[in-house]
């Protein structure tokens, strides 16, 4: 009687134990692309056009916004981090003071310049409306579309404005180019292009329907994290660069990599954009699948109160900046995100460098090494300095302005991350 008991106890445990591994997900939601909204204008230093390493000055990679949309359809470019059979994307009225009109929009894969996969187009609907109006502030998500989508692929994502959108949500530099046609240009293989671009207009990220073990990385900074200074439409970026390598592993095939970097942005103080610790909920905890955090910010807090025109109140000092990435990790373990902080890189020979400026960057760096409040340190300050003088960049890896890594410099900050951390 006991062995029938025992056999049946152990028959009914091995049946809920079957019944929860048939009910647990065996996929979810992970973001594979976003970037974030500025809500404030560029400052004059983030602004300043790169020189190439001849000393000439190169266009400006920081498009110029127009003041508004009315009867036009924008494509935009997106490179993916991680794959996915299904797909969704969020759009973003972050800057709006009015609701936004969106007519129709799409996704597929992208071909070459504007022309897209044909078979790929997929109509995008929001709770089964094709047609809606975003209300000011509001992050929307669209319905879910089957679609094959590749890892470290083009997406073309198409928003038809059918009226007079006012200055739209942006981010700046998107360093790929966004084409703009007149009219309902929606479905159609090749764009009628009237005019280019390098911001996204009110998208804010793309989701796709990934294996359960798939996970994210969120890159949150400035202008170094967002690829200024980069080739555009080259995917150099570090992040970018990052989610290359970290696709070519095996163990890390399913870690996508966000870029959250906004140029010209502060840990403290608004700018471009909201500050660090006003823009974490919307740029960090929004995503979906989130599980690592690279923070490197820090130099705009420090150099920028030496901008003309500029108060003495707005310096920070080393313990201010500690702070507030206190903060922010905190927030971020709360949410079971795991942060690597990275050190700041070198600055000396920007008309806004200082050596009290400098104590600052090297106290707040000593404070990454060692305050153990991390959950992983990546020196790039170490691995960005020129060995003759370590204030300074690496010529190599310098874009001409002594503060934007050049595309060399981008490859060997992705190079230097040890993959094995996100495994943790």
């Amino acid at each position: 009687m006991r062995s029938a008991l025992a056999l049946l106890t152990c028959s009914l445990c091995l049946s809920a134990a079957d019944e929860r591994t048939a009910s647990a997900p065996r996929e979810h939601w992970v973001t594979t692309w976003a970037t974030a909204q500025s809500l404030a204008p560029v400052p004059p230093l983030a602004a300043r056009p790169p020189r190439s390493d001849a000393g000439q000055t190169r266009p400006s990679p920081i498009s110029q916004i127009p003041d508004t949309l009315n009867n036009q359809t924008v494509e935009m470019i997106v490179r993916t981090s991680i794959g996915g059979r299904r797909v969704r994307v969020q759009l973003s009225n972050a800057l709006g003071t009015a609701r936004l009109t969106i007519g129709a929009a799409h996704i597929a894969l992208r071909q070459k310049d504007a022309a897209i996969v044909p078979e790929s187009d997929r109509v995008l609907t929001f709770a089964g409306r094709a047609a809606i109006n975003v209300p000011p502030g509001a992050l929307i998500v669209s319905d879910p579309v089957d679609l094959d989508v590749p890892p470290l692929s083009d997406l073309a994502v198409s928003v038809y404005l059918p009226e007079n959108t006012g200055p739209p949500t942006v981010h700046n530099l998107g360093l790929h180019t966004t084409y703009i046609a007149e009219g309902n240009a929606l479905g159609r293989a090749s764009l009628d292009v009237s005019s280019t671009n390098t911001a996204y207009f009110w998208l804010a990220s793309v989701e796709v329907l990934a294996p359960y073990n798939a996970a994210a990385i969120v890159a949150f900074g400035d202008s170094i994290t967002d690829g200024f200074g980069t080739t555009p439409n080259k995917n150099q970026a570090w992040p970018t660069l990052l989610a290359r390598r970290l696709a070519a592993q095996k163990t890390t095939s399913r870690l996508a990599v966000l870029n959250e970097g906004i140029s010209g942005n502060r840990v403290l103080r608004d700018g471009a954009g909201l500050n660090a610790l006003a823009r974490f909920d919307r740029d960090m905890l929004s995503h979906s699948g989130v599980r690592w955090m690279i923070l490197l910010e820090g130099i705009n807090d420090i150099t920028f109160s030496a901008l003309p025109g500029m108060s003495s109140t707005e310096a920070v000092t080393a313990d201010d900046l500690e702070w507030g990435y206190s903060q922010m990790i905190e927030r971020a373990h709360s949410h079971g995100i795991k942060v690597a902080g990275a050190t700041i890189l070198p600055v000396e020979g920007v008309p806004t460098y200082t050596e009290s400026g400098e104590v600052v960057r090297q106290a707040v760096n000593q404070w990454i090494r060692t305050s153990k409040a991390l959950d992983a340190v990546i020196d790039f300050d170490a691995l960005m300095r020129d060995p003759a003088n370590p204030k300074r960049l690496r010529a190599e890896f310098d874009c001409g302005d002594h503060v934007h890594p050049n595309d060399a410099g981008n490859q060997a900050m992705a190079d230097a991350i040890d993959p094995a951390v996100f495994l943790r």
